[in-house]
């Protein structure tokens, strides 16, 4: 019996997205290192991070080059793709400029704050704004633990900020992330996994799934110059992109409150920087050895490999506490 064999669209799109980034790495980290584009490591943090000074960063064009290329192929049929691909590289175009001035510009903090959060507000609302409008995908957002069918309507007026809200915090939460290697990177790839394999229940959510599958992609192929020791690093450009992504596909997915269970890891280094900052100011003494919460571990003992993987394996098993909340059926 002849039996036909597929590979399904999105399953290449993955398949191209991690080959073209495992070519642009050879690619770029040369160029990088001649830029002399290298990271400064804070002095009051790990010692062994010392020796990663120098280490070639803004390395998030690695995937995200590849990431644009691959999303503009599969736009034609996939229109929906646009808004998020643009919403990804708009929160990377500010991560650019943020990488820029520090490494070009050698001004330690980059943007100032309110620099960077009225880039990042304004992506939000253009990004928000053409969902709601444009896009016409309603205000309303699906009910925890009652299945995909039972959605909550929102006030235009209350689901616009809550939605730039969310692409804010999604978009500082995985650049707080960002300081070990291949924790970023890992992280989200399993968070688009599972935004991904939630994405293939409804036919609505096609160009979701065909983006998250992408994304994922790159993340892999830069995991490949990003893990220990990490030949290169993503900068800001590669994290809040990253932020963004994850941001966007929930609001698209109406289910914006799922990154505070299956983006967990966010949440807790998101929180960690909060705490230690408020219990400084108010008590003058520190919660932790050092915020976020992975270095923390470090100063406590444990080996960069072990945090990166402890956190992969929490990640993991908030998905899967994620598929519960949405009443999701693997098999």
């Amino acid at each position: 019996m002849n039996t036909a064999f597929t590979i399904s669209t999105q399953t290449i799109a993955f398949a191209v997205t991690f080959l073209l980034t495992l070519i642009a790495g050879p690619v770029f980290i040369p160029i990088l290192t001649r830029l002399k584009v290298g990271q400064t490591v804070r002095d009051d943090g790990p010692a062994t991070h010392l020796k990663k000074t120098g280490t070639p960063t803004m390395g998030g064009i690695i995937f995200l080059l590849p990431v644009l290329l691959v999303s503009l192929y599969y736009a034609v049929e996939y229109p929906g793709i646009l808004v998020l691909t643009f919403t990804t590289l708009g929160f990377g175009l500010i991560g650019f400029i943020d990488d820029f001035i520090k490494v070009v510009k050698r001004r330690k903090d980059g943007l100032y704050w309110n620099q960077k959060m009225l880039g990042l507000l304004i992506v939000s609302a253009i990004s928000t704004f053409y969902i709601v409008y444009v896009m016409d995908l309603g205000t309303d957002i699906i009910i925890p633990f009652l299945g995909f069918d039972y959605t909550f309507s929102l006030p235009v007026w209350i689901f616009i900020p809550l939605c730039m809200l969310v692409l804010v915090a999604s978009t500082n939460a995985v650049n707080m992330t960002d300081g070990l290697d291949g924790l970023a990177a890992g992280v989200t790839l399993i968070v688009m996994v599972f935004f991904a394999i939630v994405a293939m229940t409804r036919s609505e959510w096609d160009y979701v799934k065909m983006f998250c599958s992408t994304v994922a992609g790159g993340c892999l192929g830069f995991l490949a110059f990003n893990m220990h020791p990490a030949r290169v690093f993503m900068g800001d450009n590669g994290s809040l992109a990253l932020g963004g992504a994850v941001g966007v596909i929930s609001i698209v997915m109406k289910m914006p409150w799922i990154l505070l269970v299956a983006g967990f890891i966010y949440v807790i280094e998101t929180l960690s920087v909060m705490i230690q900052v408020a219990s400084f100011k108010i008590r003058g003494k520190r919660v932790f050895k050092m915020a976020p919460l992975h270095h923390h571990f470090e100063l406590s003992g444990w080996k960069e490999t072990k945090v990166v993987a402890v956190f992969w394996i929490v990640t993991v098993v908030a998905c899967f506490i994620g598929f519960i909340t949405l009443r999701f059926r693997i098999f």
